[in-house]
This record gives structure tokens, sequence and C-alpha cells, in this order.
């Protein structure tokens, strides 16, 4: 469940309210697609967006569409008794783990996180994923707070931020968090440009917010790298060049953010209704979703 390819769905709206029906496509769509987790209310799911009913509902739909493939739930929110009943909610849905990221208004210490995830998973029953994610958080996990974090009840697995770098370079940084992590906690690299890489560099897992959109693409990245791990270096150039056939994406990510995109390409494909993004945000201009539609269609990504 924590490894290989977790797609990420966007959660659609439709006049201010979740285009259920046009979700439940995104959730089949992944599931044909093979993926081996589904990530639903991450952060390319809008689920600071959302209130509990709809976060609620979604989590229930997704377990519901997504059969056999382990769904993962995102609980973070401002209050941790906020996030106690997310998690409630999350596992009473079905869900196979469930995704806290440290969310907050005021900045937040070393000591407030922990404190979050020592209350949070005091009470939970399935396995959580620990979501360091500094460009929406504005909060950065320092290797002693993972090796807090990691030894408490039912963590098993870091989503950890993008690294640039060669595969040696990153690496060093994958095996520095595992030097201080138990072993059974799996690390996860977000940042879909710098999957190969981090796959490469020993990542177990792969947490991809364009896997929702484009499932079979980014799970044929995925298992390019993984196969190239598996067999050794001689595989590696060919998989990093698979990635790197999607520069035009991971390009318009690098300029515009992944939400921004996914929902721009899931509206080019006709999969969601335009405009799909909850206000206030209005997803992007004309022109920059001309770059958008250029590049799905010069690399022939409708699937």
């Amino acid at each position: 469940m924590l490894t290989g390819l977790s797609a990420f769905p966007l959660t659609p709206f439709r006049h201010d309210d979740v285009d259920m029906g046009a979700y439940a496509r995104l959730v089949a769509r992944m599931v044909e697609a093979g993926v081996d987790s589904i990530g639903a209310l991450g952060s390319t799911g809008s689920y600071a967006y959302l209130d509990r009913s709809e976060r609620r509902a979604v989590a229930a739909a997704t377990v519901e569409h997504a059969g056999e493939v382990p769904v993962i739930v995102g609980i973070g929110a401002l209050r941790t008794s906020w996030v106690r009943a997310l998690a409630a909610d999350a596992q009473e849905a079905g869900a196979s783990a469930v995704l806290l990221a440290p969310m907050s208004y005021q900045p937040l210490t070393e000591d407030d996180v922990a404190g979050l995830y020592e209350d949070v998973t005091a009470e939970l029953s399935v396995p959580l994923v620990v979501y360091d994610n500094p460009g929406t958080t504005h909060f950065t996990f320092s290797l002693e707070l993972y090796a807090h974090i990691a030894r408490l009840p039912q963590v098993e697995a870091i989503k950890i931020p993008p690294t640039a770098g060669t595969v040696a370079e990153v690496r060093e940084r994958v095996q520095a968090i595992r030097a201080v992590v138990p072993g059974h906690v799996k690390l996860g690299i977000s940042g879909d440009g710098f999957a190969a890489t981090g796959l490469l560099a020993g990542c177990d897992a792969w947490f991809s917010s364009l896997g929702g959109t484009l499932p079979r693409t980014m799970a044929g990245v995925a298992r390019s790298a993984l196969a190239a791990r598996a067999d050794g270096t001689s595989r590696a150039e060919r998989s990093l060049a698979d990635s790197e056939r999607l520069r035009p994406l991971w390009d318009l990510i690098a300029d515009f953010g992944s939400l921004r995109v996914a929902a721009a390409i899931a509206e080019h494909l006709g999969l969601v209704a335009a405009p799909s993004l909850p206000r206030p945000l209005r997803g992007l201009t004309e022109e920059h979703r001309s770059r958008v539609r250029e590049a799905v269609d010069t690399l022939d990504l409708r699937e």
C-alpha cells in the first residue's frame, strides 16, 4: 500500500459543490490504470477548502469506487480536535491509511508538531503517513523531528519534499532520513518532476499530484524507475529519460503549481467541468492554459 505509485486526484467542484460524479470517474480511471494506492484529499484534492461533511463524503466515495485499491485519506486541519474527528471519519469510511500535514495559521514550533502527531496517533487504528510539505504548510521537519514522530504508533511512512540533484545526491538525503527512522517506516517522494530520481535513489513510493489526472503516464514513469532500481544501474538512464520526456509538464508545475496544472489538464481532457477549483482559486489564465493544452497534445497524454 505504501509503495509504488500513490495517485492523488482532484476534488472537482461545480457551482461551489463537490462534483461527485466527476470524482467517481477520476477514481475509476486510476483503478483502471493500475495505481498502487489512491490519495484522497491531499493538496491536489483541495482538502483545506472542504468542510467536514464534504470530506466525509469524498472519503466514502473514494473507498467505494476504489474497490481493492488501498485508499489514503488526508486528515489535515488547523485544530487537533478537528484532525481527530477527520481521522475517525476516514476510518469509518474504510480508509486503509491516513495522511497528515501540520496545517497552521500561526507558525508552528517543533513541539507543536510533535504534540499533534502524538495526540492523533494515540487513538488511530490505521497506518499514518507523515506529510512533509513545506511549500504549503511553511513548516520544515528536522531529522530529529522525523526520528521522534516515526517512532509513534501507526506511523508507517513519511512523504518527503522533492529533492533536487543527481541520483547519488538524492540517495544521500534518503539515507540520512533512513538512518534516524525505524526500518519499517517507508519513504515516499513528492514533486512529480523529481519522482524518478527519488525512486532510483531508494524511496519506496511516489505520491503523485498528476497521478490522479494522468494515471497511466505516471504509472509508466514509476514502473520504469522501480524496475531500473531492481535491475541495477544499467536501466537508470532510460528511466530518467522516460521522466525527462515529460519536461513540459514538470516546467508547468514549477511555474504554476501542481493543483492548477492538474485542474487545467483535467478540464482540457473533459474529465471535469471548467472551472473545477473551489473559489477563491480561479485556476490558470487563458494564456497559461494554452501552454497546458500544447503540452498535453504534443506529448499525446490523452491516455
